[in-house]
C-alpha cells in the first residue's frame, strides 16, 4: 500500500496546519481559527485538485521543507517565495509534481508574511470539533510543526489544475482596512476617532495569528474604568490601555474587556495576514451595510 505521508524536514519559524476553521463554538470559548489568508489557502487547494475544505500548511516568513513518502502534487502560494524540488527551481503559484523521497523546499518569503502549501489529498490529521486547524490561543488541533513530524495525507480527490501560474494579489505596500464604528466608539473622545481614521499606523513586529498590533498615535478614552468582559468577533479593533489599536485575527479570544472602537470588514483581513512588520496601515470609516 502506498505510504501517503509527508515528513517535515525543516519546520521553519512557525508552520501550522490550517483549513476553514471551526466556526460556531464561540459560546464554548473556542475561536474560529483557520487560515489567516483564506483566498490563498483556497487557491492552493484548487491548484492541486483538493476540495476547498482540505487542510493545508501555513508557513510564516521562513517557509518549510517537506519530503513526501509517495509521489504528490503540491502548490505553494500566498506570500511569494522561492520553491524548489530536489534542489531544482520549481514554480510558485502553480501545481508541481514532487516524486516520492524528493525534497520540496518553500523558502523564505520575498514579500508578505504567510505562504500556503497544499498537497494532493490534503493534510489528514485528526479533526477536533470538525476542523484540522491549529489554534494557537486555545491549543486545539495539531501542534505547530517541528522537524521530523510525519503528517498523514488523504486520498487525492481529483486532477490538479492545468495552469502555468495562477494570478493572485501582491502583499500590501499599504494596508487599508475599512472599519465600521462601534460597538464601544463612545468610550473614546471624538478627537480620538478622528485620529484613528485619519492618521497613519504601522504593523508592529508583535503581531501574530491572534491579532495585528499597530504602532502609531494613541487613542484617548472619553471615560475611565474598564468594561466587563464581552463577546469579541473576528476583525474587532480593540484598544488596550496603551491606546494603540489591535485588530483581532483568526485565533482571537472570544471575550475581552478592552473597548472595541470599530470592526474591520472581513474581506480586508486576508491582506492583514500578509502585512509585514513596518507596513503602513490606514483605517477608513465606512457606513454599516
Amino acid at each position: 500500500m502506498t505510504d501517503r505521508a509527508l515528513v517535515v524536514v525543516r519546520a521553519g519559524a512557525l508552520t501550522t496546519v490550517q483549513d476553514r476553521g471551526r466556526p460556531g463554538y464561540a459560546h464554548l470559548g473556542v475561536p474560529r481559527s483557520g487560515a489567516l489568508d483564506p483566498p490563498a489557502a483556497a487557491l492552493v487547494n484548487r491548484l492541486v485538485g483538493n476540495p476547498p475544505e482540505a487542510a493545508v500548511l501555513e508557513t510564516t516568513l521562513s517557509g518549510c521543507a517537506l519530503r513526501p513518502r509517495s509521489s504528490v502534487v503540491v502548490a505553494v502560494a500566498g506570500a511569494p517565495c522561492p520553491v524548489s524540488v530536489g534542489g531544482r527551481p520549481a514554480a510558485w503559484g502553480a501545481p508541481v509534481v514532487v516524486p516520492a523521497g524528493e525534497l520540496l523546499e518553500a523558502g523564505a518569503v520575498v514579500a508578505g508574511v504567510r505562504s500556503y502549501v497544499a498537497v494532493s489529498g490534503g493534510i489528514a490529521v485528526e479533526p477536533v470539533l470538525g476542523s484540522r486547524a491549529t489554534d494557537l490561543l486555545s491549543g486545539l488541533g495539531p501542534a505547530p510543526l517541528t522537524d521530523g513530524t510525519v503528517l498523514p495525507l488523504g486520498a487525492p480527490a481529483g486532477p490538479h489544475a492545468r495552469v502555468d501560474v495562477a494570478p493572485q494579489p501582491s502583499p500590501p505596500a499599504e494596508l487599508v482596512l475599512r472599519v465600521t464604528p462601534g460597538p464601544r466608539a463612545d468610550w473614546f473622545t471624538p478627537e480620538a476617532f478622528r485620529v484613528f481614521t485619519s492618521r497613519a499606523y504601522r504593523v508592529s513586529s508583535a503581531s501574530n495569528r491572534i491579532g495585528l498590533r499597530t504602532e502609531g498615535p494613541t487613542l484617548r478614552r472619553a471615560r475611565p474604568g474598564e468594561l466587563p468582559s464581552e463577546a469579541m468577533v473576528l476583525g474587532a479593533v480593540q484598544v488596550p490601555p496603551d491606546g494603540r489599536p489591535v485588530v483581532f485575527l483568526a485565533d482571537h479570544p472570544t471575550t475581552g474587556g478592552y473597548p472595541v472602537i470599530a470592526v474591520v470588514r472581513t474581506t480586508d483581513l486576508a491582506a492583514a495576514a500578509q502585512a509585514a512588520p513596518g507596513t503602513p496601515v490606514r483605517f477608513v470609516a465606512v457606513r454599516r451595510r
